[in-house]
């Protein structure tokens, strides 16, 4: 029972992880593309 339990938790746990991480990427390539952006129009 209790193995099922932690096996589940850890599940849990990664798919939080792996969605933190997609955010995480998805909001340093947003800003990246506003640096770009700034920098060009500064040109």
């Amino acid at each position: 029972m209790a193995k099922e339990e932690i096996k589940k938790s850890l599940e849990n746990s990664k798919k939080e992880l792996d969605a933190d991480y997609d955010n995480f990427v998805k909001s340093i390539q947003d800003d990246l593309k506003s640096f770009k952006k700034k920098a060009l129009d500064q040109i």
